[in-house]
């Protein structure tokens, strides 16, 4: 089975009933921001032997989520027509990743952030080794981490920190001096629950 069809076969695979995803930063989060903004990002997956991931480190003088490593991606506009298209259109103007470089897997679990986001987690595999040119006012850094480390379970800790006077409970996943935590860690442990049951 290729990294695609296996991608494929991990999204279109029914529940099994026994796995839990996560589906938001609180289990309550439309009590707290409504209505909720559609946003998308694009999880590149490299086709080689060993597949890695491609993600980002957030400038830190941003106004949401400074200096955080996240996906390519962002909020879906009007002339989006899809969570796929805008993915791809994010990661185009973030990290100069050329749409016809993707071969779209499809979309994965939507997940909701504190901040007032739906996120759709949109898999894609692409080339390995391209060259990406950030967009430096958005971007910090470029860089990848193989698949095989995020989906391996013992690399997801779990943790928690008040927020508002509520404790919030989140997953991170530490790479080198990398911390991947909040809803990236959620969206990656999803995909690694979803690649178990369907295996």
């Amino acid at each position: 089975m290729t990294l695609v069809e296996r991608l494929r076969h991990a999204l279109a695979t029914a529940h099994d009933g026994d796995t839990v995803l996560l589906t938001g930063d609180h289990a309550d989060l439309d009590a707290i921001v409504t209505p909720l903004v559609q946003a998308a990002v694009l999880i590149p997956v490299t086709e080689r032997a060993e597949p890695g991931v491609i993600l980002t480190r957030r400038t830190d003088t941003l106004s949401r989520h400074a200096g955080q490593v996240a996906f390519p991606g962002g909020r879906i506009d009007p002339g989006d027509a899809s969570p796929s298209a805008a993915a791809l259109r994010e990661a185009e103007e973030e990290i100069a990743l050329p749409r016809d470089r993707v071969t779209l897997v499809g979309e994965a679990d939507r997940y909701r952030t504190v901040t007032g986001f739906e996120v759709t987690p949109v898999i894609g595999v692409v080339p390995p080794d391209l060259v990406f040119t950030r967009a430096a006012a958005e971007v910090a850094e470029v860089f990848e981490v193989p698949l095989g480390f995020l989906l391996d379970s013992g690399n997801h800790m779990e943790a928690s920190v008040e927020w508002q006077g509520r404790n919030r409970h989140y997953y991170e996943i530490m790479w080198g001096e990398h911390r991947i935590w909040g809803a990236t860690a959620a969206m990656i442990v999803n995909l690694s629950r979803r690649l178990r049951w369907s295996s």
